[in-house]
């Protein structure tokens, strides 16, 4: 029976099931190829992990690694119920509050090396994380996409770590309350991005469609967003790398400064404050700041006699 000794958090409301140990051996030095190396031979490890029956399509995994970079306190590689992520704000500030949790780290600041990319987190006094994320970027703006019932949507196609369809037109409150139709538009959108051709940078995938509003209060919060995820699976929090987009397109169009407080509320209601610095190239370096906190301490377990040990999935 194999064993995987994890740290269950949310931020925002959003679970990360930060992986401390486990029987996944890297062959590869870089978290880019070791992110390749997860994918083609542990699959079947991630399924388990995050999947039902001990997981659940919300669930993202954070799988710690040796760092790549010298300096660097770990590598993570982010995984949810359908593959792996380029970044995830979330679940670095679970990171954080995991390995804090286990007295891993103080206070201050350390450094993690993400596939797309090192990124620092600021562990303050008051409990919260301070995270600094890659270059972000908007790559296109204002995007038509027909739909097929004859409606066209236009959004932002925009890099927070991972790619982004921003979109603001499309007449929907960003409440609970209108979740199957948020829903359903999310999805749509995403299949319409495929079937249009419409990509990021290089040819890549658009996997996060985001669908903006105003926010609950606005005493609280500046905007409010639904986001997909990869997997059909709306986030809880406000979405760090989502966050991170959005910021970028505010600056792009002069609605942010370099330095000024963006709060982006999550359609459950919580919040993350959000600010950016202008780099040399004309890219942004967002901040976000949340709280993350640890639900569970434990072991998984892998009997090979289970006939869904290694997850349940399509």
């Amino acid at each position: 029976m194999e064993r995987i000794r994890i740290v269950d958090t949310h931020t925002g409301g959003e679970p990360t099931r930060v992986v401390i140990s486990s029987p996944i051996v890297f062959s590869s030095n870089t978290m880019a190829q070791r992110r390749i190396e997860f994918q083609q031979h542990f699959d079947d490890y991630r399924r388990a992990m995050v999947c039902e029956p001990r997981g659940n399509d919300v669930m993202v995994g954070a799988l710690l690694t040796q760092p790549e970079c010298e300096g660097s306190l770990a590598g993570v590689i982010f995984f949810n119920n359908v593959g792996t992520l380029g970044m995830c704000g979330h679940g670095t500030i679970g990171v954080a509050a995991a390995l804090e949790f286990l007295e891993t780290i103080s206070f201050g600041t350390h450094r993690l090396d993400t596939p797309v990319g090192t990124i620092e987190f600021d562990l303050q006094l008051d409990g919260r994380v301070r995270l600094t994320n890659v270059a972000s970027f908007r790559w296109q703006t204002r995007v038509p996409v027909a739909l097929r019932d004859g409606r066209t949507m236009h959004g932002d196609v925009a890099w927070g770590g991972n790619w982004f369809f921003i979109c603001e037109d499309h007449g929907i409150t960003v409440d609970l309350e209108n979740l199957p139709q948020l829903d359903a538009l999310a999805r749509e959108l995403r299949y319409c991005l495929t079937l249009r051709g419409i990509v990021g940078e290089q040819g890549a995938e658009i996997d996060h469609v985001e669908l903006m509003g105003p926010p609950s209060d606005p005493k609280l919060a500046d905007a409010k967003n639904f986001v997909m995820c990869p997997g059909a699976a709306y986030d809880r929090s406000p979405c760090g790398t989502g966050t991170s987009a959005k910021v970028a397109c505010l600056a792009a169009d002069g609605k942010l400064l370099p330095g000024q407080v963006f709060r982006q509320e999550s359609i459950v209601g919580s919040v993350f404050d959000a600010s950016f610095q202008l780099l040399p190239d004309g890219r942004v370096l967002p901040t976000i700041i949340g709280n993350g906190y640890v639900n569970a301490e434990g072991e998984l377990l892998l009997d090979p006699r289970d006939p869904f040990c290694m997850g349940i999935h399509s």
